[in-house]
């Protein structure tokens, strides 16, 4: 495997929360319920691949599914790293750099009992690639094969190897992996073979079985007791999570014992939280909450002048202390300090005159002043407090001369235009799309960026396009040196921070609310996280 160790360390913000050790023994212990509040508007879907971004994989992902690669969430002092999953090890053949052989971990059951097999791994690749399959899921398959783009075929080598081949070389092809959870298909059989059936009592491998499921309320899950990572067997009887897009309403749970651990407390809350004895947890992990904007002709963003002037106009300064200290100012994807951060020209600042500059250079002036659209959303994964950042933005852009207008969707609409031509009629014909993603892996610049991703291909929706910038990603992910693939790598972040196809604008300390009862929690710096080790006092 590759390590990215190296690549991918960053500086640590804030600390852990505290450690204490597990109590009295299970049997004489009251029920341990761990109680969670979401952002998002709905309950995320739980049959193995999730919506709701991030917070679905994080809540209804990983803990009741395995991927064919984890995520690695013991060293939180670094970026987290793939790990062996239900492939316990992978390689590529030596004769051709395309096609990967990964090796099918033995002695792994799913919740109903039956094993995991090559067969049963084929089965769910079929799910998501092969639309002439019974269990081809239309809804669900482009939430994993929008990221898994170069994935072109696999094949049942033998009873314990699988080999998938891409499109083209793709050395960080493992990361994108732990996309691909993987579900009974005896279970699913038994239902009816529909995946709405499926959904009323599905089954994984995962740490945590889901127990019930209430839809739009909550979903109940239970600990594993067979699970196959002995180490990673929950200490909680159960989690049970819910949604609460409404920031005021998940405080109000927390304050009351409704709940155990609320997603994004509102931040002029902190003080008092931490004041009443909550805890609050922040760790920096790879986020970037940008506006994707749409480089089209449709759009005044088609003008690069144009986008460096957004990014010239908004007080990143100011908005973090609106967030209570909860974000840093972002000047590029990644950011600056990180290995693969480059040497861009343009150093993003508060900059109202050089704004203007660039506006009226592009044309622009008191009488011609450019009209955008923006689509925001009203609550959602790693989204922060959106309405309230977006008002503070659109003063930003009054300032200097620029007209800004809002589209307010449910994040669930939002996950859809971002994979959708941004002239479908998905997109609502929006000038950029504010949505929060992240640089998990050495792949994402290729993900957001590469004229081989857009829309609805993969996730570059305002189909931005550098001949420049996509050799040097193509390059990048054809070498299998990591020191080469730094250096590549920065050179293409470089291209992508002056051309500016996304208003770059914070990063987020990925802020939680916990109750004093919720212990041994140490957040990983990831979008996900290990709730296998957390206790309940």
């Amino acid at each position: 495997m590759i390590s990215r160790r190296d690549l991918m360390t960053t500086t640590i913000a804030g600390a852990a929360a505290a450690a204490a050790p597990f109590g009295p023994a299970a049997s004489a212990a009251p029920i341990q319920n761990l109680r969670i509040a979401m952002t998002a508007s709905d309950l995320p879907t739980v049959t193995g691949i999730p919506n709701n971004g991030g917070e679905g994989y994080r809540f209804l992902g990983y803990p009741p599914y395995d991927a064919l690669v984890n995520w690695d969430f013991v060293h939180t002092d670094q970026t987290a790293e793939d790990t062996p999953g239900l492939f316990s090890s992978w390689k590529i053949d030596e004769k051709d750099n395309k096609r990967w052989l990964f090796t099918v971990r033995s002695g792994v059951k799913f919740h109903d009992g039956t094993d995991l097999t090559a067969d049963a791994i084929s089965w769910n690749l079929a799910r998501i690639w092969d639309s002439k399959s019974p269990q081809f899921d239309a809804p669900a398959a482009p939430i994993v094969s929008a990221v898994v783009s170069m994935f072109d075929k696999w094949e049942k080598v033998d009873d314990s190897t699988i080999a998938i081949t891409t499109k083209y070389p793709f050395s960080f092809f493992p990361y994108l992996l732990t996309r691909v959870l993987i579900v009974s298909p005896t279970q699913w059989e038994k239902v009816g073979k529909s995946w709405p059936n499926f959904a009323k009592a599905p089954v994984g491998t995962g740490p945590f079985k889901i127990t019930r499921v209430v839809a739009g309320q909550y979903c109940e899950m239970t600990r594993n007791e067979d699970y196959w990572d002995k180490k990673r067997i929950p200490k909680v009887d159960k989690m049970t999570v819910y949604p609460m897009p409404e920031a005021t309403t998940r405080l109000a749970a927390l304050r009351s014992g409704q709940v155990d651990w609320i997603e994004v407390p509102p931040p002029d809350a902190i003080p008092s939280l931490k004041a009443a004895g909550f805890n609050v947890s922040l760790w920096p992990y790879p986020h970037t909450y940008p506006y994707i904007l749409n480089t089209t002709e449709k759009s005044a963003f088609h003008d690069v002048r144009v986008r460096q002037a957004a990014n010239y106009a908004i007080d990143r300064e100011g908005l973090c202390a609106l967030l209570n200290g909860t974000a840093k100012p972002a000047v590029g994807l990644y950011p600056p300090g990180h290995p693969v951060f480059g040497t861009p020209k343009n150093n993003y600042k508060h900059d109202p005159d050089k704004a203007r500059a660039l506006l009226k250079e592009a044309g622009y002036g008191p009488d011609k002043r450019p009209k955008v659209k923006i689509m925001i959303s009203t609550s959602g994964s790693g989204q922060m407090v959106p309405i309230p950042m977006n008002e503070f933005m659109q003063q930003n852009f009054q300032a200097v001369g620029m007209d800004v207008d809002f589209d307010v969707v449910e994040w669930g609409t939002m996950l859809v235009a971002v994979r959708s031509d941004p002239g479908s009629t998905q997109s609502h014909g929006v000038d950029g799309v504010n949505c929060s993603l992240s640089y998990t892996d050495p792949s994402s610049m290729f993900r957001y960026y590469s004229t081989d991703s857009w829309s609805p291909v993969n996730w570059n929706w305002g189909h931005w396009s550098s001949p420049e910038a996509d050799k040097l990603l193509k390059t990048a992910q054809a070498t299998f040196d990591p020191a080469e693939q730094t250096k590549l790598l920065a050179q293409a972040h470089a291209i992508i921070v002056d051309e500016a196809p996304w208003l770059f604008i914070v990063h987020d300390l990925n802020p939680r609310g916990l109750s004093k009862k919720v212990q041994n929690f140490h957040p990983a710096q990831s979008w996900y996280q290990d709730f296998t080790q957390v206790t309940v006092a």
